[in-house]
């Protein structure tokens, strides 16, 4: 056998008479371990979780060496052990439980009052020019400004207990998703507008017929950075009057000077963020199966 000849392709050939497309040869080649760096190409079955794996095993081992060493003292950065314990006191003696509850309930009010007003809002501002150019000016400003800064103006119109709280979520969830819901009506294909008027529709059955439906994926997909958004500003929320909640058990550390309870506090608000991030997007694909469908 001539050695400067090529090889054959591994596995099955194509089929008589059917030429073999790019992406089957492709997928049908060998794996180069470069491969794991080609450009915007998938990473194989095979190194998914250990490259998922690697920084978590890294992180958690520098942290035990410069912890158990003595290299950092231990008031200033707990161990993992450390922050277990923490865990597992603001479990049992701080009602973590309950405090993720409330916190939760508060960022779930707000967030469905950010959609009650933005949607509507939003699709109206996405549809017709004129009443975005009316709104526009006041609405736009707001993506601008820090959030926090307003935390003095609501305390002084809502007090601060349980409605300055949820003002400052809605506040904090509403200047984000509103340019959101506008951009996705806007982002719907004019051939389908043009289609439903040709076919007899109205303005109004075109907005909730076409422009809505077209645009729920993209407005749902944007509930994910919501939903982070509300779980950064609900700790700033329960700051202020700190009596329940996930902020007021980071509170409560500080001025009690357990770093471990605040490391854990701060984990648990990770892993929450993180569930709930991906519950979100099953719903997506569930509800909105028929647009991966329409993508493949």
């Amino acid at each position: 056998m001539d050695p400067s000849a090529p090889l054959p392709p591994s596995g099955p050939p194509p089929p008589a008479g059917s030429p073999e497309t790019p992406a089957a040869a492709a997928r049908r080649a060998p794996r180069r371990p470069e491969a794991l760096l080609d450009v915007r190409a998938p990473v194989p079955e095979k190194w998914r979780a250990p490259l998922a794996l690697m920084p978590i095993a890294l992180l958690l081992g520098l942290w035990s060496l410069a912890t158990y060493s003595g290299y950092v003292n231990r008031f200033f950065l707990p161990s993992p052990t450390d922050v277990l314990d923490g865990l597992v006191q603001l479990l049992v003696e701080q009602g973590l439980l309950k405090a993720v509850g409330v916190s939760a309930l508060r960022i779930l009010a707000a967030f469905a009052l950010s959609v009650a007003v933005a949607f509507p809002l939003g699709v109206l501002m996405g549809s017709f020019d004129a009443v975005n150019r009316f709104f526009d000016p006041i609405v736009a400003p707001l993506r601008y400004m820090p959030i926090t800064a307003f935390i003095p103006l609501l305390i002084l119109w809502f007090g601060i207990y349980e409605t300055q709280k949820i003002a400052f979520l809605f506040l904090g969830t509403f200047v984000f998703l509103l340019p959101v819901v506008v951009d996705a009506v806007r982002a719907v294909p004019d051939e389908l507008v043009a289609t439903a008027f040709t076919l007899g529709a109205s303005r109004m059955q075109v907005v909730w017929t076409v422009l809505v439906p077209a645009a729920l994926p993209q407005i749902f997909d944007s509930f994910r950075v919501m939903n982070a958004i509300a779980w950064t500003y609900v700790i700033l929320a329960e700051y202020v009057n700190p009596r329940q909640g996930i902020g007021y058990l980071l509170n409560l550390a500080q001025q009690h000077s357990k770093p471990e309870w605040s490391l854990a506090g701060i984990a648990v608000v990770g892993v929450i963020g993180l569930l709930t991030d991906h519950a979100i997007a099953l719903v997506n694909r569930l509800v909105f199966r028929w647009r991966e469908q329409a993508e493949q």
